[in-house]
C-alpha cells in the first residue's frame, strides 16, 4: 500500500492527462463538449476512476460515454507515458453525478421561493392572534394588584 498523498497526486496528473489528450489528441466526432471534473486513484495505484461530464442531451452524453471507451487504450498509454509510475492504472470512465444533483438543488430551492412567495401573500394584512408584544416587561410587574394578605415592601411585617 503507498500513501494517500501519492495516489492523490497520481490522481491530479491523471486528471490533467486525460483532459490534455482528448483535447489535443483524440478526434472522435462523436466526443462532445466533456469535460473532466475528477480523477481518484486506488491505494494501491491499480485503478483510476476519471469523471467525466457532457454538456449536451442524454444522446450526446451516450455517444460521449461510447467515444471514451473506444479512446481508453490511447488515454492509459498516454498516462503511463507522462507519469512515469511502473504500473500504469487502468483507466475507468464514470459520468459525474454533480450536475444533475446541483439541477436538483435548483428545482427544490425554487419550489421553496415559490412557497415562500405563496405565504407571503397569505399573510399580507394578516395580524397577529393575541397583543402585539405578548412579553411581560418590568414596567407591567409594577401595576400589578397586591394580593390581601401580601406585605409592602416599605413598610415592613404586618402586625396583628
Amino acid at each position: 500500500m503507498t500513501d494517500n498523498a501519492r495516489a492523490r497526486k497520481l490522481a491530479d496528473r491523471i486528471q490533467v492527462v486525460v483532459a490534455e489528450t482528448l483535447d489535443r489528441r483524440i478526434k472522435d466526432p462523436r466526443l462532445g463538449f466533456v469535460t473532466i471534473t475528477d480523477a481518484r486513484v486506488t491505494g494501491d495505484l491499480r485503478e483510476a476512476t476519471v469523471f467525466y461530464t457532457v454538456y449536451g442531451d442524454d444522446e450526446e452524453r451516450a455517444a460521449s460515454a461510447a467515444a471514451l471507451e473506444s479512446a481508453k487504450g490511447v488515454l492509459r498509454s498516454e498516462v503511463g507515458r507522462q507519469t512515469g509510475v511502473r504500473f500504469t492504472p487502468t483507466l475507468a470512465f464514470v459520468p459525474d453525478a454533480l450536475p444533475d444533483n446541483a439541477r436538483t438543488i435548483e428545482d427544490l430551492l425554487d419550489k421553496a421561493r415559490a412557497k415562500d412567495a405563496e405565504v407571503r401573500e397569505v399573510s399580507t394584512g394578516a395580524t397577529y392572534a393575541g397583543e402585539a408584544d405578548p412579553y411581560r416587561k418590568p414596567e407591567d410587574e409594577d401595576d400589578e394588584v397586591d394580593t390581601p394578605g401580601s406585605t409592602d415592601k416599605n413598610e415592613g411585617p404586618a402586625s396583628a
